[in-house]
């Protein structure tokens, strides 16, 4: 019910997970990131102890093929599910159980995989896949995005479209990315007008937060409010 794109950047360490799907908030169910350790999606009929399991195993040095073959050792569905992931050192791993619904299919390569079922055709995968190889000069959010807008111009998901979820993490333990589309006639339009949002209100912000590096963040209060009256807000704090 459901195609996808987990990636990971060499350059600079970012692990991602790109999904769509003719059904209600799938950013809640399918991706799963870690950094330093890689991303997951789990998906056609969704068992989302999967993606855990799955990082749990590439953080101890399992390949991305090993931990899904263990995590779906003890899934008596594993039949129904279709799960993918990349790890730090680029591998990648897919697997599409023998009862997914046709068109189901994936396709891996170094530092990325594609995974979908219940799609339109197998044109919807190439499109996906040729669309991220063709974009190497994006930065890996918008590649995802550029790959989802081919497949969907492929076909997309056979039943139609409803949600959308793009989640991208670097360095810390929670992502610098994370947006959902939960329901929408159009969730990949959606998906793009929230990137550009989140790229012109959140991203040049992300070095003041705190982090492992700088546990508090920027605290000067100064530089604080200076942000605000750059905007014309009439926002102080308490002194």
């Amino acid at each position: 019910m459901t195609w996808s794109v987990v990636a990971h950047d060499p350059e600079t360490g970012a692990f991602a997970v790109a999904v769509t799907t003719c059904a209600f908030a799938v950013g809640a169910s399918c991706p799963f990131v870690r950094s330093g350790v890689g991303a997951v999606s789990t998906q056609s009929m969704t068992n989302r102890y999967l993606g855990p399991a799955v990082l749990d195993g590439m953080a101890r040095g399992l390949s991305p093929a090993a931990a899904i073959e263990s995590a779906l050792a003890a899934d008596e569905g594993r039949g129904l599910r279709q799960i993918h992931a990349v790890d730090r050192h680029g591998r990648s791993a897919a697997y599409t159980g023998k009862n997914c619904v046709e068109w189901c299919g994936d396709v891996t390569s170094a530092h990325v995989s594609f995974a979908g079922n219940m799609l339109a055709g197998p044109a919807v995968l190439a499109d996906t896949y040729a669309a991220f190889a063709a974009n190497h000069d994006l930065k890996l959010a918008e590649r995802l995005l550029a790959a989802l807008d081919a497949g969907e111009a492929a076909g997309g998901d056979r039943r139609g479209r409803q949600s959308a979820a793009l989640v991208l993490t670097t360095t810390e333990d929670f992502p610098d990315l994370s947006i959902r589309v939960d329901d929408h006639p159009l969730p990949l339009v959606e998906l793009r007008r929230l990137y550009d949002i989140w790229k012109r209100e959140r991203a040049p912000h992300l070095r003041e937060q705190p982090s492992k590096s700088r546990p508090s963040g920027i605290t000067d209060l100064d530089i604080i409010e200076g942000r605000w009256i750059r905007q014309g807000l009439d926002i102080r704090l308490r002194r």
